[in-house]
């Protein structure tokens, strides 16, 4: 999961901190260009700023839909780095694939995002401390607190059809909360995506991967290679409660792929490794939102 471990890991790998920083990818023609042409094709969309209530306050997000239609919706949790110009890039492109996607501000509660930008850098560690704090305070009550809104939210709007299942996907500490808005709409989450999730499988008793058997979604996890070596057991403790359903599951550790390799502002991206991702994704959504 992302920690100073993290960092180090990053380091290590010879993956400055400036050759993708969000400074360097803020725009969106930037993000635009860092991205393989692939991502850029699909359905005309239709994007919108949204604040969404919550029983503790007021959540900034953003709703990206295909111009014509109804679709099924999607909840998407970003990594910690919170709602920024790469995770409306990919919100943008996953409609343009033909869903109704919200992406949400995690940290509402403290800050309105963008939480890092040209002023509030990652490479800071005083940001990394602040954000660490943030999400420590992400308990899974508030996180059900804000799922519970943000799925009511996504039912409300017209673009989404309610004849067929909600995705969510989650980066990094959206791991867990992919399960746990999963757990807390079972008749309604029909798949749940988790790239590199932090701690979604441990000895714990209060482990997210416990409540997978009171769901009925198709599950995604896609693991960052040096988390596998991190917590080499998360693996067997996934596939141990996904084999026996019927549902769609994938659980893979993606050789090379460092932790935080999908979203394309960050130091680890893996153009390949995104891809493939970003596939099992589409393919999981394609076999669960019926």
């Amino acid at each position: 999961m992302c920690t100073e471990n993290t960092e180090a890991d990053l380091d290590r790998a010879g993956m400055s901190v400036g050759r993708r920083s969000f400074t360097a990818l803020a725009g969106v023609g930037a993000l635009a260009a860092a991205l393989p042409a692939r991502a850029l094709t699909g359905k005309p969309v239709k994007g919108r700023d949204v604040t969404i209530k919550t029983d503790d306050g007021t959540c900034d997000a953003y709703f990206v839909a295909p111009a014509e239609g109804k679709h099924p919706g999607v909840l998407v949790w970003p990594d910690i780095r919170g709602l920024r110009p790469a995770f409306r890039q990919m919100a943008d492109r996953l409609a343009g694939e033909g869903y109704a996607v919200l992406c949400v501000n995690p940290f509402y509660r403290w800050q309105k995002s963008p939480v890092v930008d040209a002023a509030n850098d990652w490479s800071d560690p005083a940001v990394r401390e602040k954000l660490f704090g943030y999400l420590k305070q992400l308990t899974r009550p508030i996180v059900e607190t804000d799922a519970k809104a943000h799925l009511a939210f996504l039912d409300a709007q017209p673009e989404v059809d309610m004849g067929r299942k909600i995705g969510t996907a989650g980066y990094c500490m959206g791991g867990p909360m992919v399960i746990y808005t999963a757990a807390l709409k079972p008749d309604r989450v029909g798949a749940a995506a988790s790239f590199h999730g932090g701690g979604v499988g441990t000895d714990k008793p209060d482990s997210p991967h416990l409540l997978i058997p009171k769901t009925n979604a198709g599950y995604l996890f896609a693991i960052a290679d040096n988390d596998d070596k991190e917590a080499p057991n998360e693996k067997v403790l996934l596939k141990a409660v996904l084999e026996p359903r019927k549902q769609w599951h994938e659980v893979e550790v993606y050789e090379g792929a460092m932790h935080g390799w999908c979203p394309p502002d960050g130091r680890a991206y893996n153009e390949a490794a995104a891809e493939k991702a970003w596939a099992r994704q589409l393919e999981l959504f394609k076999a669960e939102l019926a």
